[in-house]
């Protein structure tokens, strides 16, 4: 019989019986949120891939974790920052503030019944930043580990060998279309593959080393697509999701990444000691 690990099929009792493991594992109990976003993705692939993929990935991830470790994965986060995808329409966003107060109840609520450490598990570009600052300031706030992570960064290496026309993931892209055609092949609207690879006029690159604000109207004119969606196969798809699961799994029982966190507000903590943790 295999361990459920989908919070949203359990009962409030029995959530509460896999946070009271947390007493009887090294690392504590484990929830899991996947963070994403609602935008467009090109003439072909939904507005809630990144959401579906981040989620995929976790349940993937925490079922071969379990039952040696106790975990849940919550429901998809569908909200992120996405305010550069807007001019394509299809697209809701949250602006940073909002974002950090969502990702800070959740850690709240999770503190309050019982979760000892929570990873986020991202599936949209935009959300990078913003989890990275949020995930370090809560961490300390709430005295919780709080790990953020992007699964098709973390397991690049294997989704650089699978890919076929380009090295990472980008957007509406050979990649994300592979993971959709695995996941939801009713979703993908194949006959507009075609139409998501005509761009003009030419995108606007940037400037490296420069970070501003780019509109995606401007990085990925007309089709709001980078990439080739036309090699993206199921089987593909498969071998992505695998492999990042693996990854996250690995993640999972690290005891380094799963370290407390320095309390470095707290009150005299200048005058303690500097090497490692000071709950150490």
């Amino acid at each position: 019989m295999s361990t459920e690990i989908d919070w949203t099929r359990l009962t409030g009792p029995q959530i509460r019986a896999v946070a009271a493991r947390a007493a009887d594992h090294p690392l504590g109990a484990l929830a899991v949120l996947p963070v994403g976003s609602l935008e467009q993705h090109g003439p072909h692939l939904p507005v809630i891939t990144d959401t579906r993929t981040a989620w995929e990935v976790a349940i993937r991830a925490a079922r071969l974790a379990a039952p040696a470790t106790p975990v849940l994965v919550l429901p998809g986060m569908w909200t992120g920052m996405s305010e550069h995808h807007l001019p394509f329409g299809g697209t809701i966003t949250l602006n940073f503030a909002e974002f950090r107060g969502v990702i800070s109840g959740v850690a709240r609520s999770l503190r309050a019944i019982g979760f000892t450490r929570l990873l986020l598990v991202n599936g949209h570009g935009g959300n990078i930043d913003p989890l990275a600052v949020a995930a370090r300031e809560l961490a300390v706030e709430y005295g919780l580990p709080i790990v953020a992570c992007t699964p098709w960064h973390v397991a690049a290496a294997a989704v650089a060998e699978i890919l076929e026309k380009q090295k990472a993931p980008a957007h509406a892209c050979e990649a994300e279309t592979s993971v959709m055609l695995a996941m939801t092949p009713d979703t993908v609207q194949t006959d507009k593959l075609e139409e998501a690879v005509r761009q003009a006029p030419p995108a606007i690159t940037g400037r490296a080393g420069y970070s501003r604000f780019w509109s995606f109207s401007e990085r990925a004119p007309i089709t709001g697509t980078i990439g080739d969606p036309r090699a993206g196969t199921a089987e593909k798809g498969e071998r992505l999701l695998d492999a990042m699961a693996a990854a996250l799994a690995e993640a999972m029982v690290d005891p380094v990444l799963w370290r407390a966190p320095d309390p470095v507000w707290s009150a005299g903590r200048g005058l303690g000691p500097t090497a490692g943790s000071a709950l150490d």
